[in-house]
């Protein structure tokens, strides 16, 4: 399995290695999340990409939805294939393709037929996309959201999408044999400890003690979702955890298990 967080930052006219929004592609054909998908994958990314899984409505996990989808309008002989919640699908139809923000793609077609679908999953019931096996589960954030655990060809990774601390995640991944990878959220340095709080966010002192509750100290760590403000300290801070198999995700990577 190939999995690649999409790039999103320019500084100074170039891409940098920052997260300002969140996508994830698996194996060039499933993307999670959709941040950055309508600018920064490749073409054969998105000659291949029709299943979208979210975790969750916030804009930097939805951004590029709408124009990837506008710049495939004509072409797509098979629809967009958006899978979510029930809760988060109603968000998008409420407060983006609302004809307001953006057209009701629900609403259109090209001539082979509907360019967006939206396919509602049922927390912890495993459901197949393009190929690979997801099993949704319900972290902790200030909305509904999940981490998803993906599985294809026998290899296993586990991803926790934006939480704060969590339980039920830790309980759901703790059951996998062989688990190949976990990609976990650090978004604040421990200055901003208050903030990470109120917007249900980990800082690296509160992954620390996430991470006392995972098991497989040989499983490798990526903290993902760091806020780019603060990407240094955030960095350093989670290096000092001294977690040997704890390491910050790079971005635009290809990372194979």
């Amino acid at each position: 399995m190939k999995i690649e967080l999409l790039p999103s930052t320019i500084e100074g006219g170039k891409v940098v290695n920052k997260q300002h929004l969140s996508c994830f592609v698996v194996d060039d054909e499933v993307a999670i999340d959709a941040g950055s998908l309508s600018f920064a994958c490749s073409k054969e990314q998105k000659e291949n990409i029709r299943d979208v899984i979210l975790t969750h409505a916030h804009i930097d996990h939805i951004a590029g939805l709408p124009l990837f989808i506008d710049d495939l309008f004509s072409d797509l002989e098979t629809p967009v294939r958006v899978h979510a919640a029930e809760e988060v699908i109603e968000l998008l139809r409420e407060h983006i393709f609302n004809w307001n923000i953006y057209p009701d793609f629900a609403e259109l077609e090209n001539e082979f037929g509907p360019v967006l679908e939206y396919r509602a999953f049922d927390p912890g019931l495993e459901f197949e996309v393009g190929g690979i096996r997801v099993k949704a589960i319900p972290v902790n954030h200030k909305v509904p959201s999940y981490g998803f655990v993906i599985s294809r060809a026998g290899v296993t990774i586990a991803l926790t999408g934006d939480t704060a601390e969590m339980v039920e995640f830790w309980a759901e991944i703790d059951e996998i044999k062989d688990l190949a990878a976990l990609f976990v959220e650090c978004a604040f340095p421990n200055r901003l400890r208050d903030l990470a709080e109120v917007s249900h966010h980990l800082t690296p002192g509160a992954l620390g003690r996430e991470l006392k509750l995972f098991t497989r100290p040989d499983c490798p760590v990526y903290a993902i979702n760091l806020k780019p403000a603060y990407k240094e300290i955030t960095e350093k801070e989670i290096c000092e955890l001294g977690f040997e198999n704890l390491s910050v995700l790079e971005v635009g990577t290809p990372y194979e298990f």
